[in-house]
């Protein structure tokens, strides 16, 4: 997956919106106000910052060398995954989608439920 692809997949899912808050370089894909990725370039290469699931984020390490105890982020939460072909796009889906889920489930239930009035119920599954 790259780059543009990458930022593509972000931006469709429900209600996702891109903000440069750390500058030019590092786009911040937010659903309702609350980050759920970073995308950027480093030295030619894709990475994204993306939410996990602590045992899920320790055991993706330990599989995929391109994925990484996230920079500049709760090291515990967060993985940051370098775009370098190694690990299969359905992969690379699959972590967008859990790190977006986990930002949703953190929303507050009326939000939740607003959105899943608009975007159906399959929104608050994972």
């Amino acid at each position: 997956m790259d780059v543009e692809t990458a930022r593509q997949y972000l931006l469709g899912k429900p209600e996702a919106l891109e903000d440069y808050p750390f500058g030019p370089d590092v786009a911040v894909m937010k659903v309702r106000g609350k980050m759920f990725a970073t995308l950027s370039t480093v030295e030619g290469e894709g990475r994204m910052n993306l939410k996990c699931d602590p045992d899920q984020a320790l055991a993706l390490r330990d599989i995929f060398a391109a994925v990484q105890p996230g920079y500049h982020m709760n090291k515990k939460h967060w993985n940051t995954v370098c775009l370098d072909g190694s690990i299969p796009q359905g992969e690379l889906e699959r972590m967008i989608d859990h790190s977006y889920f986990l930002v949703l489930k953190g929303l507050p239930k009326a939000e939740r439920d607003a959105m899943a009035i608009r975007h159906g119920r399959h929104l608050l599954t994972p």
